[in-house]
């Protein structure tokens, strides 16, 4: 299974929210988490400026500002080699 990919900045406080919050349902799916600070490549500071933090998996947004502890499980579940841990 692909990693979840969090595109954020070192100081955003919603980044760090949602990635804790995020972080029990990666251990829960034991899918990681791929960290990408978007101010060390300008191309993504271009594209994802004032959305982050920004959280995909396979290519696909699933959400932006704040978890849509949802959308993830739903995107996780239907994600191909998804495993529950128990």
């Amino acid at each position: 299974m692909s990693a979840l990919k969090l595109y954020g900045r070192a100081w955003c406080h919603l980044c760090e929210d949602l990635r804790a919050g995020l972080e029990p349902i990666a251990a829960e799916f034991g899918v990681a988490i791929e960290w990408i600070d978007i101010d060390t490549d300008p191309a993504l500071e271009a594209l994802y400026d004032e959305l982050v933090p920004v959280l995909v998996l396979d290519g696909v947004e699933l959400c932006h500002y704040r978890l849509d502890e949802a959308r993830v499980r739903g995107a996780l579940l239907s994600a191909p080699g998804t495993r529950i841990s128990p």
